[in-house]
């Protein structure tokens, strides 16, 4: 899961070759939307079905609801959770560290679930991102594995001083202001080398066999801030699939709960009216396989909800929330078989 960027920003951008090259050579959902903005509840509803009425990052949200960990434990597989620049396995903080924010946990949901943070042993699968290498290369490789950058790899970004003496945890990384300007190009190359990393160390693992998917998809679109007020600063509320919909004159939220000064009244549906419905935008969404696809591409739409519905089904797991509404949400299968 990377952040903040659209599909226009990432795919055959020269920043980002890789991913492109992912894109191309393997299949691509070309209409796939981040659920809606900002980015802590499309990671909640990624794996809960779910945004819970939440639009806002504050990381003190707590969700109480069954979840995807739920259903892979209830039917007997295996899953870890990966999260560069966490320090320790089931750490419990806001960010890390304190100053630089590398690791935030509104970008890691499972230790926003209750029933996952109250529980030791679960708590133990949300691992440091440096031990993923390793279990690759072992012999117990779970079954449903999640992998979050920190926010200089995962073109986020908003870290304006050194960490690591040696840049290996890319830093500095400092917000890009405008599409391809300076900062984002540096965003997008070091999101490209990291997927590049991540995506090689599972083709060489014994995991990787004709039943393998990787998902590579980011969060929601850019963000452009004090530029486009109407969308809370986001490029786009274009959404499908069950994204939310917000009353007029929601007041938008900063990541303390209290009012931003920005006000929704939806936008244009194109056809001389008005929705009110809060998407996350248009966004890459690439789908690797060892066999098969090759540069197959699929206008179906899709977005958060339909890939957790896509790992509900693969498994038999059942389905949560907006994932179980067939009639909105469907699973990504065209890409699986």
């Amino acid at each position: 899961m990377l952040e903040n960027h659209s599909q226009s920003s990432v795919i055959d951008d020269a920043n980002a070759p890789y991913i492109t090259s992912l894109a191309h050579g393997y299949g691509m959902a070309s209409n796939y939307y981040g659920v809606t903005h900002p980015s802590e509840p499309n990671y909640v509803a990624a794996i809960s079905g779910s945004n819970w009425f939440i639009n806002d990052d504050d990381p003190s949200h707590r969700y109480d609801h069954t979840n995807l960990v739920d259903q892979l434990e209830s039917h007997h597989r295996t899953w870890a959770a990966y999260m560069e620049s966490m320090p320790s396995a089931g750490f419990l903080g806001d960010q890390y560290p304190a100053t630089a924010a590398l690791y935030v946990s509104k970008h890691d949901p499972f230790v926003l679930m209750s029933d996952i943070r109250n529980n030791p042993v679960r708590l133990s699968r949300v691992k440091p991102y440096t031990q993923f290498a390793a279990d690759m290369k072992s012999r117990h490789i779970p079954s449903f594995v999640w992998i979050s950058p920190n926010q200089c790899n995962d073109m986020h970004g908003g870290v304006f001083a050194p960490v690591a003496t040696d840049g290996s945890d890319g830093t500095p990384c400092p917000f890009g202001s405008a599409k391809d300007d300076p900062n984002d190009a540096a965003l997008k190359a070091k999101a490209d080398a990291f997927v590049k990393g991540a995506v090689s160390a599972i083709m060489h693992s014994s995991a990787w066999h004709e039943n393998s998917a990787i998902f590579i998809v980011t969060d929601e679109n850019d963000f452009v801030g004090a530029n486009l007020p109407v969308n809370d600063g986001w490029e786009s509320a274009a959404g499908c699939c069950d994204s939310p919909i917000l009353p007029d004159g929601y007041k938008f939220l900063n990541s303390h709960s209290l009012p931003d000064g920005n006000v929704w009244h939806g936008v244009s549906d194109g056809n001389g009216g008005t929705t009110f419905v809060y998407g996350g935008g248009l966004i890459p969404a690439i789908v690797v396989r060892p066999h098969g696809l090759h540069g197959f591409v699929s206008d179906n739409p899709y977005n958060h909800y339909s890939l957790l519905r896509t790992v509900e089904w693969a498994w038999g797991l059942g389905y949560l929330g907006n994932a179980s509404d067939s009639a909105q949400v469907q699973a990504m299968t065209e890409f699986l078989h």
